[in-house]
């Protein structure tokens, strides 16, 4: 091992000697230098290797790469590179080829060396690195595209790139993203062709000595690859994906027009088809003479019917969900658009109304989109209908506590006579575990609208859910409650008939100590027996707890003698890491640092 670093060694001098002598670096620093790779370099000839020491002796060369470039663009010398910069890129991709031999299976370290590459220009390493990667790890299809996208742009070599696009479908021959990828390459190739072309015409020079296939330059190869895709891979939405990649190159009109042709004499029966078709109509341009506000926002509505006419067919073809999602999605969107002309917007109202209702009727409209229907008619200030639209929704949904939530919150806020009997529909359909947000929702609604004692009887059979969250949330709502309605003495009544009735709730306690304390005189007592009882509950896991109440006893009102007993109680019951975060939070209060 000793003679491979010493000959190592050696073979820096030279090169150690070069940046010695053209004033790069001073003697000091290259004897630095050395000591320093010198030691790198050992740790990797241990007997146990470490992937660690590859990438600190790696990232060790890359820094004094940089520092020499920096230090040259500063004294603007530029010569001796080969045996300089050259050697260190040599012996990095040395290191990093020893690495990725070991270390196979980390991916990260092959991408690491493949920026190296890139960023060092070394593209004849480049093509290397990536085929050894492959031959590793074929599984991996990013891998294959990455690979096949540096042979295009880094290499400027199409010929290399479409081979590995190739050998991917070998491996992956259902990829979506490998054919995706492989169609855009051959229509950026053409692209990149047909402006080599344009160049040379407008030069004057002849083409003839260039081959230019009219196949080629006309995305003839794009649409072979388009077929083989087609024919492996179905569904609308990958064949609409590649037709958004060819709408972006000017010279595919006949392609593009060949793969709507598919799209809508094979994929009738998908809704992202009818979406499709639909929105494309809205492309159309704008007639010179309607070019005012109103004569544009008339073109706008014409426009809009033309797309409804188009989800309209596709609703005989497939009444489906997802159609009407669709529908209801794109009638939303053109809802929220921004207009100043009140028509339009009345008419965008109407139209997104309508469907709602029939996709409703039809029972295919999604749950999320109840919300969206709700805030249109509660926009509209048609109480009457949004009540029928809640009511709607919780029949629809009613098992749903999120759809119960949502109806009775816009109920709540429209005052509906209804309010009070779907609170209680609700709680008696929504799972018991799931019926938090309606409790919640009902005791806010009750507190502004019911009597105090009617609000107090929803307490009384919330207090005792069988559901642990809804108990101990109860607890401490009650405990605020009897505090902002009857004052202290109520709120103290309330404690102590509640504090013996688990499961309980950290902030109950802590609850009743800020009503302690915010008395005019607080009793230590008092304060005690809630720490005492909140302790017993949460004493083995909650450090805070015990600073708290050590705290409490550190104020004039304590007793400073008890805080080391409390100490002592605190280590003993704590468990697990709590001990040690209670010991230092405890030592910074000692030292006054808290």
């Amino acid at each position: 091992m000793a003679e491979i670093i010493q000959r190592g060694i050696e073979d820096k001098i030279p090169e150690l000697e070069q940046l010695e002598r053209i004033g790069l670096f001073t003697k000091k620093e290259v004897k630095s230098m050395l000591k320093r790779s010198t030691t790198l370099q050992y740790k990797l000839f241990r007997t146990i290797l470490s992937k660690e020491d590859f990438i600190a002796y790696i990232q060790y060369e890359i820094n004094v790469l940089a520092l020499i470039k920096k230090r040259r663009q500063h004294i603007g010398y530029q010569f001796k590179r080969e045996e300089i910069e050259y050697a260190i890129i040599h012996r990095i991709h040395t290191t990093f080829r020893r690495a990725t031999t070991r270390w196979q299976e980390d991916v990260q370290l092959w991408l690491s060396h493949v920026a190296f590459c890139k960023k060092w220009s070394t593209k004849s390493q480049l093509s290397k690195v990536f085929s050894s990667m492959l031959a590793i790890h074929p599984d991996k299809p990013a891998l294959w595209i990455m690979a096949a996208k540096c042979e295009m742009e880094d290499r400027n070599s199409t010929e290399n790139a479409r081979l590995l696009f190739l050998r991917a479908l070998r491996f992956h021959p259902d990829n979506k993203k490998v054919y995706q990828e492989y169609f855009r390459m051959e229509l950026l190739h053409a692209e990149k062709l047909k402006k080599q072309q344009q160049e040379l015409e407008k030069a004057k020079i002849s083409v003839n000595e260039y081959e230019f296939s009219p196949e080629i330059l006309s995305g003839k190869l794009a649409e072979v690859i388009y077929r083989n895709a087609t024919q492996k891979i179905k569904g609308a939405d990958f064949i609409l994906s590649l037709l958004q990649i060819a709408s972006i190159f000017d010279f595919t009109k006949e392609l593009q027009e060949n793969i709507l042709e598919d799209l809508q004499s094979q994929h009738t029966d998908d809704s992202l088809t009818w979406d499709f078709m639909a929105k494309r109509e809205l492309g159309v341009a704008v007639t010179p003479e309607l070019q005012t506000a109103r004569g544009k926002a008339t073109d706008t509505n014409r426009k809009e019917e033309r797309c409804c006419a188009v989800y309209e067919e596709g609703l005989k073809c497939i009444s489906t969900e997802a159609m009407w999602t669709c529908y209801v999605t794109f009638c939303l969107e053109r809802y929220k658009r921004k207009t100043n002309v009140q028509e339009l917007k009345e008419k965008r109202r109407a139209r997104l109304l309508g469907v709602f209702q029939r996709a409703h009727d039809a029972a295919l409209l999604k749950e999320d989109l109840y919300k969206s229907w709700l805030q249109v008619s509660l926009a509209s200030g048609d109480a009457e209908a949004t009540t029928q639209i809640a009511t709607a929704a919780t029949q629809r949904f009613s098992q749903s506590a999120e759809t119960w939530s949502l109806a009775l919150q816009v109920l709540v806020q429209l005052r509906s006579s209804e309010a009070a009997r779907l609170f209680q529909e609700a709680l008696g359909h929504v799972s018991p575990k799931e019926s938090l947000p309606v409790w919640l929702l009902q005791l806010e609604w009750s507190e502004a609208t019911q009597s105090p004692e009617e609000t107090e009887s929803l307490f009384q059979k919330g207090l005792f859910s069988s559901v642990a969250t809804v108990s101990t949330t109860m607890k401490q709502k009650y405990l605020d409650w009897s505090y902002k309605t009857g004052g202290y003495k109520k709120a103290r009544k309330t404690f102590t008939s509640l504090h013996e009735h688990r499961p309980f709730s950290k902030a109950f306690f802590t609850r009743m100590i800020e009503i302690e304390k915010e008395q005019e005189r607080p009793k230590m007592n008092n304060l005690r027996d809630y720490y005492e009882r909140a302790l017993r509950e949460f004493g083995s896991s909650d450090e805070d707890l015990w600073m708290d109440y050590i705290k409490e006893e550190r104020r004039p009102n304590g007793k400073p003698e008890n805080c080391g007993t409390l100490h002592w109680r605190a280590i003993k019951m704590l468990e697990g890491e709590s001990v040690e975060r209670f010991t230092a939070q405890y030592t910074l209060l000692q030292t006054g640092h808290v």
